[in-house]
């Protein structure tokens, strides 16, 4: 049989699985009966699992009947800080936690995989491993588990995200740039409090503040190649106590995307040049606190590329594929592929038909589960068609 006709088969087993998990959230770290109910999904489709000591998460490998490469399938399993109000029958039992940016249905494809696999053992010339990934959420999660030595002796890692701006059940995969870098910060600008009536008697730190947040965007614009796309947000600006007292500190927080791993390297520098330079100016101080979340997510290998797009074809033909703008969100799936050579895709959710309007991370998040299945094919076709390639 197919493994498309295997993941049309499984369907119902897949979306029941989607629904458990849904209705069962757990937050970054806290993914405890989450990984237990995994391992017992796996253990009952006779894969073998590992656990990690003091984390959550977990491990499945199959061994194909033949040796040869090994290849990872990963799919996180944390939810959101949010309270669900998606109009669905499974809503989250967990009072202020949902899965609000699809991973429960990463869980149920990646279940769905290992059931399609399972069934094909025999024709598969190698090793799949399925990761079942905590924390993503947090930025760093995948970071974990590459200092954990997980990807030793693992050629190529596949992942994919279920996506509410693409219709259900397209599949986007394309080569190059797909989601940007995170990184970060903290800036603490330093002034001298006075009285509102005498200014010059002081030196004002929101003023300054404030200059440092309109030259950061010179950054953007003038110092930042045009043709690299480059976000520098200020989110948080907290400054002052009193209407007549002139302030003398302003801390701020703000996030930095892009594209380019070169640019990245210098961006802390310069920042910390044009943010210590600009108070100087107006006889304050300020310092940078910098901190590096996940780099971009870069589908660069054509061989993966290829052997994607053509798992895609063949499950479901030219016209299932759908193209997708690369976006300025992040992924910590980026660690993965800093360590070997990965391939990122997205499967579409939206169907205004059943009210599945909603991207992802909002409290109404709602999906089409006719792409599940979907899903689960492209994981195991993927990962056979991985093994097979010379």
């Amino acid at each position: 049989m197919s493994i498309s006709n295997l993941a049309e088969q499984y369907d119902s087993y897949i979306i029941e699985k989607r629904r458990y998990y849904h209705q069962h959230p757990e937050l970054s770290w806290k993914e405890d009966k989450t990984s237990d109910a995994i391992q017992s999904d796996l253990e009952a489709l006779g894969i073998e699992t590992k656990r990690f000591s003091g984390k959550t998460g977990v491990l499945g490998e199959i061994r194909g009947s033949k040796p040869g490469k090994t290849v990872m399938l990963r799919a996180d399993i944390d939810a959101l800080p949010i309270e669900e109000h998606a109009d669905v029958p499974f809503r989250s039992q967990n009072p202020g936690v949902m899965h609000a940016c699809g991973h429960d249905c990463h869980i149920a494809m990646l279940l769905g995989a290992a059931k399609i696999l399972s069934d094909i053992r025999q024709d598969l010339c190698g090793t799949v491993k399925l990761l079942f990934q905590a924390a993503e959420e947090t930025c760093h999660g995948a970071e974990y588990y590459v200092k954990e030595g997980l990807l030793d002796g693992v050629d190529a890692i596949m992942g994919m995200h279920i996506w509410g701006t693409l219709d259900a059940p397209k599949i986007n995969v394309e080569a190059g740039r797909r989601m940007a870098s995170c990184d970060n910060f903290k800036i603490t600008v330093r002034g001298k409090a006075c009285h509102g009536s005498a200014p010059h008697m002081g030196t004002d730190a929101i003023t300054a503040a404030a200059a440092v947040i309109n030259n950061l965007q010179t950054f953007v614009s003038r110092r930042n190649n045009p043709l690299n796309p480059l976000v520098i947000s200020i989110g948080t600006i907290h400054g002052g106590n009193v209407f007549n007292i002139i302030a003398d500190k302003v801390e701020m927080e703000g996030t930095i995307r892009t594209f380019s791993r070169e640019l990245r390297k210098d961006i802390e520098s310069i920042m910390r040049d044009m943010i210590e330079n600009t108070a100087k100016g107006y006889g304050a101080e300020a310092s940078l606190e910098y901190w590096q979340f996940p780099g971009p997510v870069i589908n660069e290998h054509d061989d993966l590329n290829r052997i994607a797009k053509n798992a895609v074809v063949k499950l479901y033909g030219e016209e299932s594929l759908a193209p997708l703008e690369m976006m300025t969100g992040s992924e910590d799936f980026a660690y993965f592929m800093e360590k070997i050579p990965g391939i990122y895709a997205f499967i579409g959710a939206i169907n205004p038909e059943i009210g599945a309007v909603y991207g992802n991370h909002s409290d109404k998040f709602k999906i089409d589960e006719c792409a599940l299945h979907r899903g689960s094919a492209f994981y195991a076709q993927f990962a056979k068609d991985y093994l097979q390639d010379d």
